[in-house]
């Protein structure tokens, strides 16, 4: 009888984000032939994450110093060696660099495909950033106070220059247009007359819906292959449940079913 074509049982279960047993062999052939290097890393950083002993005995610790003692026997190592008072905040802080400076090194070594993928995955958190700079400055916040709340995974190379924007109108034109997702902006024709705080949300998810569309049309056309039908789950996904939350939000709003239509 003829061999069995079957993959070999350790190629099943190779990768947890994206199963070889779902792949054709002609994809197993040339699976990670251009990102190799860069999935070993990625299954070292998985390998590191907390599991379900670690914590149970996070439950156990009395206070936020038993709490180092056990993160220093993890991966996480002495994160936290330099500082001398810990609070929650500053756990999550020093967490989250954490998990920056791993991405950069994962995006650093990344291949053409993968390091634009990666950078589909910054762009929500740019999205949040600028609407968080556009409220502050609204409100006349600090530019310094602003910049210091926005999350590190989203900030873009010019985003400094927010500090010589003296007015929405000057930022929108300055920094928000040369962004990264100024794309998105200029997708919806966004002009500064709706920088308005009634119209922020609105903004904001119109910037996301075309977000979406976009990292779609990316995964299906540049991808495609077991990761496109991966993501196109994954995306499909985050559509209905942003759908489903802006009408909810929307019920006993002033918002027109046209409005609601558009986002």
């Amino acid at each position: 009888s003829p061999p069995s074509l079957s993959p070999p049982p350790h190629f099943t279960s190779l990768s947890p984000l994206f199963p070889l047993s779902k792949m054709s062999w002609s994809e197993l052939t040339t699976f990670n032939i251009q990102d190799a290097y860069c999935d070993g890393i990625l299954r070292g950083y998985k390998g590191g994450l907390l599991g379900t002993n670690d914590y149970d005995n996070l439950t156990q610790c009395p206070d936020l110093e038993d709490m180092r003692m056990h993160l220093q026997s993890t991966d996480y190592g002495n994160f936290l060696a330099n500082e001398p008072q810990l609070a929650p905040s500053i756990i999550q802080e020093r967490a989250t660099e954490r998990m920056v400076d791993e991405f950069k090194y994962l995006r650093g070594n990344a291949g053409e495909t993968l390091a634009q993928f990666l950078d589909y995955i910054t762009y929500p958190y740019m999205i949040d950033n600028i609407m968080l700079i556009i409220t502050g400055t609204i409100h006349e916040r600090p530019i310094a106070e602003l910049l210091a709340k926005c999350h590190p995974l989203g900030k873009f190379e010019g985003m400094s220059a927010v500090a010589l924007a003296s007015s929405p109108e000057e930022l929108y034109h300055t920094v928000l247009v040369e962004s990264p997702v100024g794309k998105y902006f200029s997708k919806r024709c966004f002009q500064y007359a709706d920088m308005t705080e009634e119209h922020l949300e609105v903004i904001r998810n119109l910037l996301y819906k075309a977000y979406l569309e976009d990292f779609f049309d990316f995964c299906m056309n540049e991808v495609g292959g077991t990761t496109g039908e991966s993501m196109r789950v994954i995306l499909e996904f985050e559509v209905d449940r942003r759908s489903i939350n802006i009408t909810l939000n929307a019920l006993d709003s002033e918002l027109t079913k046209d409005d609601v239509r558009k986002m």
